[in-house]
């Protein structure tokens, strides 16, 4: 029997783009491939959407729904998330935005890279040959993503190409090795923390290359408060004060 592959989307606002993300998920045709959606109380009713995809799902249990009271970050929705998906009895657990820049037709050859080789975690790069970022994105911003990877690199030594990369497809071992419940980093660098752990475990991490869409519809969630906690995460990782 095919493993069982959850995509876990977390969602706060994203009632255009949801129906269009899952729409392209159940087209790719992917056995035993299962969504999980984490909405934190959206006031513009994706939650509702999402209901309303899962009743009218091809196959029963394709699409499933986590209802949260409150938005407390995107760590915190992950976790969340996940733990619902390992506790479904996921192999392989895929990250990925609901807001349309994660390429879908990638996830294929992310979950044949970790499942065909001893990687713990395969990350859809943005920087790597044949990868990336949005091309309506201006200079400053591809810039600073930049800087953002190589700064993570610099301090914590990853030595992965897209450090900052929030599309991911998990081996469920990997997710447990890492004891993703006392994770504290919420935001953005939620995602650095995880692959942090990784490498410490002496896990390998692998990456295939993606080209990274502009959202589609919605506001980015980036804010000051999610750039300033990124800024400081990798040293606290670092010197252990996580």
């Amino acid at each position: 029997m095919a493993p069982k592959i959850t995509v876990v989307v977390p969602t706060y606002n994203e009632r255009d783009n949801l129906p269009v993300l899952v729409g392209r998920l159940r087209e790719l045709g992917v056995a035993n491939l299962h969504v999980l959606v984490v909405d934190d109380n959206s006031p513009d009713g994706t939650g509702d959407v999402a209901d309303g995809l899962a009743a009218e799902g091809p196959t029963e249990g394709d699409l499933g729904v986590l209802h949260r009271t409150e938005k407390d970050g995107l760590g915190r929705a992950y976790i969340a998330g996940i733990g619902r998906a390992l506790d479904e009895g996921a192999d392989v657990v895929i990250q990925m935005d609901a807001d349309l820049s994660h390429p879908t037709d990638r996830i294929p050859a992310m979950v044949d890279k970790l499942l065909t080789t001893d990687a713990g975690v395969v990350l859809g790069s943005r920087y790597v040959e044949g990868g990336r970022t949005a091309a309506e994105w201006p200079w400053h911003r591809k810039a600073l993503s930049a800087w953002a990877n190589f700064y993570v690199n610099a301090i914590l030594r990853l030595k992965v190409k897209d450090a900052t990369a929030g599309f991911k497809a998990w081996r469920a071992s990997t997710l447990r090795a890492i004891d993703l419940p006392t994770i504290r980093s919420n935001g953005y660098s939620f995602q650095v923390e995880m692959n942090y752990r990784t490498v410490k475990k002496g896990l390998r991490i692998l990456e295939v290359p993606i080209v990274f869409e502009e959202r589609a519809e919605g506001a980015s969630k980036m804010t000051l408060a999610v750039q300033l906690e990124s800024a400081i995460t990798p040293w606290k990782l670092l010197f252990g004060r996580m």
